[in-house]
């Protein structure tokens, strides 16, 4: 048996197969069938406000010769995207298998549901579906519908799930940050830190990106072929239409109205999100990384699964699986956001398709990344730190402390204290290439001619207790 002979269709993708629980909520907004729905929402609303004008008018019908509707006619009209289900997408299908037009389609199927109308309401009858579509390139209807796909899902769904990886750092943050930690530079044992600072850098980082996120316009146009509303103005030459443009975008989509494009809004808007989105995952992709080092080096401790194998071999094994899942994830979705980026803000002259095959491709690139928030979230909420190896890496590298010793001697040095002369030399003579214990530091420090105060404090130092400010500076993550 072939498994293309299998229905329901096997899905050819993981998104919408083995990791459908965690993206179908962008199925919502990102589906083929979510972006018909929005279409119809456009079209619609379109129609509402030619024959009910808006403040601007005086409320008055915008094309001449059409009746306001009601407010149960308008009720009707909302309806039909509302109730676009399983049935209407199969309507839709059958319009679209004849036309090969998927906006085309779209019109055909509110002219079946203008047909459906109850007989009260007579303002919604035949002639009505002149109306529908009335002075729009289907690119009007595709960039509004696909900037409030894609609005409504940075905000209902992506953003959401970023913000909780946020806030979930913030908390561990918080509560690690009086606990040290021996840094690795060049991966070789360096100044120690604390676990909460390590993590309010990535609290900083990614929360400068939300800034971005939500203060992003999502931009749309409504103005014909090529932008110039000549097929308006051809009909209805004493219309104001860039008043009537604006109204529609601003206040009907809730959208940035963009007064000069080609037959397409330019996507730079797109663009400008889509680099965000994926300079937030390659954020994420290195806190994934850093993580999963902290595992293997002990730092940080999984919770065991119960029932779950790590190894197929070694039963012992709890893989940092939902990590590396996430950082493979991160990977595939900066790709897509990557091309999406580059490609979209390009077009031939006045229009090319080579932009509405591209954005297809939308829901897989954020699905990708909303598949890696999923696995991280998962990941963090399993680990822990762990004590005694974070207390047995600190109380074994008491190297570290060379820095704040020669660093003293300088400042001793320039006070003019005798025999502090190339403190870096001495220090680094000592303790380059060595294991060096408590004794050996605290046995050089008294062979220096330190004042009392300062050969105290740094005596009093150990590498738990090397950590500067770290604890002070984790309230700045947000």
């Amino acid at each position: 048996m072939k498994l293309t002979d299998i229905s329901p269709a096997i899905a050819l993708t993981p998104l919408d197969g083995r990791y459908h629980n965690a993206t179908a909520p962008l199925v919502e907004y990102l589906s083929e069938p979510a972006l018909n729905r929005e279409r119809m929402r456009v079209e619609v609303e379109w129609m509402i406000l030619l024959a009910n004008g808006f403040e601007g008018n005086g409320n008055q019908p915008i094309v001449d010769g059409v009746k306001p509707f009601t407010e149960a006619e308008k009720d009707y009209l909302r309806s039909i995207p509302e109730n676009f289900g399983a049935a209407g997408i199969a309507q839709h299908a059958a319009h679209e298998a004849v036309t090969h037009h998927d906006v085309k389609a779209v019109e055909y199927y509110i002219d079946d549901l203008i047909d459906a109308a109850p007989a009260e309401f007579t303002n919604i009858n035949e002639r009505l579906k002149t109306l529908v579509h009335f002075a729009c390139t289907s690119e009007d209807i595709n960039n509004l519908s696909t900037a409030r796909c894609v609005k409504n899902a940075m905000e209902q769904v992506w953003t959401p799930a970023f913000k909780e990886i946020i806030d979930h750092l913030a908390e561990k943050a918080e509560e690690n940050k009086d606990k040290a930690l021996l840094s690795l530079t060049h991966g070789q044992p360096a100044t120690p830190t604390t676990l909460g600072k390590e993590l309010a850098v990535y609290v900083y980082r990614l929360n400068r990106q939300l800034k971005h996120i939500e203060s992003q316009e999502y931009l749309g146009k409504i103005n014909g072929a090529t932008g110039t509303f000549g097929a308006h103005l051809a009909a209805c030459p004493n219309v104001d239409w860039i008043a009537v443009s604006r109204e529609f975008v601003e206040n009907r989509m809730g959208l940035t109205w963009n007064p000069l494009t080609t037959q397409i809004e330019s996507h730079d808007w797109q663009a400008e999100l889509y680099s965000t989105v994926s300079h937030a995952n390659r954020i994420m992709h290195n806190l994934c990384v850093d993580v999963w080092m902290y595992i293997s080096r002990g730092v940080f401790a999984q919770i065991p699964v119960k029932g779950a194998t790590g190894s197929s071999t070694m039963p012992h094994k709890v893989n940092p699986i939902r990590f590396e899942n996430a950082e493979a994830n991160f990977e595939i979705s900066c790709s897509l956001l990557d091309t999406l980026s580059a490609t979209l803000v390009e077009s031939r002259w006045q229009r090319d398709l080579t932009d509405s095959t591209t954005q297809r491709n939308i829901g897989s690139a954020l699905g990708y990344s909303q598949l890696a928030l999923y696995n991280l979230m998962g990941g963090l909420k399993s680990i822990h730190p762990n004590d005694i190896v974070i207390e047995r890496e600190l109380d074994t590298n008491w190297e570290v402390l060379g820095e704040p010793i020669q660093t003293a001697m300088r400042a001793c040095e320039l006070k003019g204290l005798p025999g502090m002369e190339k403190p870096y030399e001495k220090v680094k003579e000592l303790m380059r290439g060595h294991e060096i214990s408590k004794e050996a530091v605290e046995a050089f420090i008294d062979q220096q001619s330190f004042d009392d105060e300062t050969a105290a404090r740094l005596k009093a130092l150990t590498p738990a207790t090397y950590t500067g400010w770290a604890n002070k500076l984790v309230a700045f993550d947000r």
